[in-house]
């Protein structure tokens, strides 16, 4: 498979992994009381409204170029946590809100799927190009999912372990956020991101595929 025909692939399903992910912080800040996304046009599924030139386009296409770890960001949804009555708790509620979207995602693609082998009548381009593409779908997602589940500032992970440890530790844990997306890019570089991380994600995926009837031997 070529570079082209992999963007082709990966192109939905990362735009709508990503859309999706940020709106549903939005949606979750809107109904803990807080409404800044929604005054600046942020909660919407519109992925133009989303992305991010370097995040969501350059760095996930030369990943994928390079057969790496896929790894990428959107703009990030706006949230004012002093609108919510319980400032720390409801953040924390409003950062799950985003891997669990990509976990409801990751069912999608493999219904998806599963429809896809299900429904096909012989080996015909649009059955394997929508399996392709679900099977990418399951795999963005489950990887923003994991990987926005580290407990590092600023990721959504980092936000809920600041929700939920003592004011103390949550100070610190906030000083550190400055420096987090240095901490993951250099985790990512070496390795060490991807090591950690491939055996969850497998996992997870052997999980969710066995638990939906979809066979593992179609990735």
């Amino acid at each position: 498979m070529d570079l082209m025909q992999k963007i082709v692939i990966w192109a939905i399903p990362v735009l709508f992994a990503i859309t999706v992910h940020e709106a549903s912080h939005g949606y979750a800040a809107r109904a803990l009381g807080d409404k800044t996304a929604e005054s600046q046009g942020r909660l919407s599924l519109n992925p133009i409204r989303h992305i991010d030139p370097v995040g969501t386009l350059l760095v996930p296409a030369v990943l994928l170029a390079l057969g790496g770890f896929l790894f990428g960001w959107a703009k990030p949804v706006p949230v004012n946590p002093y609108r919510f009555a319980h400032p720390r708790r409801d953040m924390a509620l409003v950062a799950v809100a985003g891997p669990l979207s990509n976990f409801g995602m990751a069912i999608f693609w493999a219904l998806l799927l599963k429809f896809s082998v299900v429904s096909a009548s012989g080996a015909q381009s649009w059955q394997m190009l929508l399996s392709q593409m679900a099977a990418a779908g399951i795999v963005i997602n489950l990887i923003l999912m994991v990987l926005n589940l580290i407990p590092l500032p600023p990721l959504d992970g980092g936000r809920v372990l600041t929700g939920v440890v003592p004011e103390a530790v949550a100070q610190k844990l906030d000083r550190l956020e400055r420096f987090g997306l240095l901490i993951l890019l250099v985790l990512l570089m070496t390795g060490v991101l991807g090591t950690v991380l491939q055996p969850v994600l497998v996992w997870s995926q052997s999980v969710l595929l066995h638990a939906l009837g979809v066979p593992v031997s179609l990735f």
